[in-house]
């Protein structure tokens, strides 16, 4: 697993793709790299190959882990081409979008819409879905790359008071804009949240809310990891997350909306990219046995104490 000092990392999981899919991603973005590669061996799922990768700048994990879950465009990745930043952004905008569709499908045209005169959201062809975004540069610049949040369903309504309890939970965290919709509306409520973007631990992130029928919402397929540095970190943001007790495992938890997180120790990356076949099975047989992270454990574990 790469080191990364991002504090909030996208993981995707695959069934048996995240390496062809990493790889994928690295060729169609510029300025894109892989970071490393390991394969955990005996894992329920098998031997799963854990890889991370950099694109824009953001670092993302993906692990190969069968066929438990598939992505959906709750969460989505929204990529933004600032025409004062780049002259040829709208070229940069339409090669990508070319090479996303590939095997894909699309969710909304590439086309002129009333928040930007160019703009598409595609699903490529391993079910990831990113927004394309010709930006109005104006106000303060936003990321290349950003972690979009839909809610729908039976937490539509709920995007304002997500991403408060999200502030509240993170170090570092502030709301950016906010966009509200209007009335008349065919189905969305008036006052409820067309678009927000907000900082979390330095980090933007954006969310929106839909009141459309969608035949999906978030689950385990894409999940924000958290890397902690000490106990108490793990224990904070575990406390302040977690309400399915049901789906507490291995450092996952999912939140009262139903997003997914892991919370993990920095260390445990250091570990798995250092350990020789002996530490690496030990330290794997630990995780395994437990929900919330013992960092302690992990370390004796890799210890071989």
């Amino acid at each position: 697993m790469g080191s990364t000092q991002q504090k909030i990392v996208p993981h995707l999981w695959y069934d048996r793709e995240a390496r062809e899919a990493a790889e994928f991603y690295v060729s169609a973005f510029p300025d894109a790299k892989m970071i490393s590669g390991t394969v955990l061996q005996d894992t329920p799922s098998g031997d799963t190959d854990v890889v991370s990768f950099e694109l824009c700048g953001q670092t993302f994990m993906a692990i190969s882990a069968g066929p438990l879950f598939k992505p959906n465009p709750s969460i989505s990745f929204m990529v933004n081409f600032d025409p004062s930043r780049r002259p040829d952004a709208r070229e940069a905008l339409d090669s990508l979008w070319e090479k996303l569709s590939a095997g894909g499908k699309v969710l909304m045209p590439l086309d002129s819409y009333p928040f930007s005169e160019h703009y598409g959201w595609i699903e490529d062809k391993y079910g990831v879905s990113w927004q394309l975004i010709l930006t109005d540069p104006g106000g303060e610049p936003r990321p290349d790359l950003i972690p979009s949040l839909l809610f729908v369903g039976d937490v539509y309504g709920k995007a304002e008071e997500a991403t408060d309890f999200y502030l509240s939970v993170f170090q570092n965290s502030r709301r950016g804009l906010i966009a509200r919709y209007p009335e008349g509306m065919p189905a969305d409520q008036e006052g409820k949240i067309m678009f927000t973007d907000f900082v979390l631990e330095g980090e933007w992130f954006t969310a929106s809310e839909s009141a459309e029928e969608h035949a999906f919402g978030f689950n385990e397929a894409i999940s924000l990891m958290v890397y902690c540095d000490t106990q108490e970190e793990i224990d904070h943001y575990w406390n302040a997350l977690s309400a399915v007790p049901e789906a507490e495992q291995c450092g996952w938890l999912k939140d009262r909306y139903g997003v997914s997180w892991q919370i993990v120790p920095r260390a445990m990356d250091e570990m798995m990219s250092r350990g020789s076949p002996e530490q690496m099975t030990r330290i794997t047989e630990a995780f395994l046995k437990m929900k919330k992270f013992d960092l302690a454990a992990l370390q004796r574990a890799y210890e071989g104490e």
